[in-house]
């Protein structure tokens, strides 16, 4: 019986499906802390090439949060956008700090040392919040142990095929992993860029660490999120979720654009979990290194179905392909099912979906491949023999201005 075949992929599957289980059953008791306590927040955001439109869009919801202040550290040659956050000068909330240096981290620094209240929410520039998020984000700091607050995120206004795609893992991290990591141990791994909320003191503290960073000897530029919060973890402070700040983010509507994206993201994930290993802080935290172990492992275990996918057509075993390609809906459902409850439509994408999850996983191992390059790759910024440069054109790190960061320090 040509079923056989799907024995050793049906035990894969079901270790995979135990921990997946081992996720999703505490994620289902996950609760946010409820709004009560309340602390000065300042919004830091660096601002490069950002869509004007969205740009506005984003202050005035930051506003709306009846926020402190907010710092705009804007890139020089945007004079776009420096005019849009200068406009908003009479409200006597916002400052404007313009800067010559290329990449992220640098501006991110600028805007927080600038700072004068206890909590600094680092945004993106295109990220726009829903009318209730310093509440929401200001409450786990009434715990002194709490160093980070993540929010809920998704796409804004999704439209084409990219742009779901990615609110679909949204959805599905955010129901999923990050949900277990905060219920469980109080350790989220990833307080995302879009907007995460710091203690300044912290920041500060950990400021020299988080513009030196390197890895095999190289300077990091992207990851910026993902190095904070594992310099909090790694210190003993706690990460949490608060799934009821709501907050949306615009993505890429071209397939090279987000083939780019997720490239850069998956290279910072494994450039920190690797050094997180290495380190030996993270099985401190034993549900973290769980997920994480589990995640990295992922990568591989997900070839294999479309392997045996592959193998059963060309043998003609039709009953073993259509029972692996019944399972892989069933299952892609069950884990999408709070995604699909918000965005029903979705659920006609979910063969391209399944499609698109094995491709990024070869793109995940293509990453861990080339784990030492550091391009942004859809912005004109890269590390060029081992400074941040701007580049001629996105992903060409050909070559690169003279504005370069301060030479990186040891991590």
């Amino acid at each position: 019986m040509h079923l056989v075949y799907l024995i050793p992929l049906g035990i894969i599957g079901l270790l995979r499906w135990l921990s997946w289980c081992a996720r999703r059953v505490p994620a289902m008791f996950y609760r946010p802390v409820p709004p009560g306590h309340r602390e000065p927040m300042t919004v830091v955001t660096p601002v490069y090439q950002e869509d004007p439109e969205i740009f506005r869009a984003a202050i005035d919801s930051w506003l709306r949060n009846d926020v402190e202040e907010v710092i705009c550290v804007v890139d020089v040659t945007d004079k776009v956008c420096i005019d849009i956050a200068t406009s908003y000068l009479p409200t006597g909330r916002m400052r404007v700090l313009e800067t010559d240096v290329p990449g992220k981290r640098d501006a991110l620094s600028k805007g927080y040392r600038a700072a004068r209240t206890a909590l600094i929410a680092l945004a993106d520039s295109d990220t726009i919040w829903a009318d209730d998020v310093a509440p929401w984000v200001m409450a786990p700091f009434a715990d002194p142990d709490v160093g980070g607050v993540g929010t809920r995120q998704n796409v804004w206004q999704p439209k084409g095929l990219w742009q779901n795609f990615a609110d679909m893992y949204l959805d599905y991290r955010y129901y999923d992993e990050i949900a277990a990591q905060s219920a469980v141990g109080r350790a989220v791994s990833c307080l995302s860029g879009r907007t995460a909320v710091y203690r300044r003191e912290l920041l500060m503290k950990f400021d020299e660490d988080f513009l030196g960073e390197t890895f095999l000897g190289t300077q990091c530029m992207s990851g910026d999120d993902k190095r904070l919060t594992t310099l909090l973890l790694e210190d003993g402070h706690q990460t949490v979720l608060q799934r009821d700040a709501q907050v949306w983010s615009t993505f890429p509507s071209e397939f090279r654009r987000f083939v780019k994206q997720r490239t850069r993201w998956a290279r910072n994930t494994w450039r920190s979990d690797l050094r997180a290993m290495k380190r030996g802080w993270i099985w401190r935290h034993k549900f973290l290194a769980f997920t994480t172990v589990d995640k990295a492992m992922s990568s591989f275990t997900l070839l294999i179905a479309p392997v045996v996918m592959s193998l059963s057509l060309a043998k003609q075993h039709w009953a073993a392909a259509a029972a692996l390609a019944v399972w892989w809906l069933l299952s892609r459902t069950a884990k999408l099912l709070p995604h699909f409850s918000r965005r029903p439509v979705n659920l006609l994408r979910l063969p391209l979906f399944i499609g698109i999850s094995i491709f990024m996983a070869t793109v995940k191992l293509f990453a861990l491949a080339t784990v030492r390059q550091h391009r942004w790759l859809t912005r004109d910024v890269a590390v060029v023999n081992g400074e941040v440069v701007r580049t001629p054109a996105a992903g060409d790190s050909t070559s690169g201005s003279t504005a370069v960061l301060p030479s990186p320090v040891p991590a």
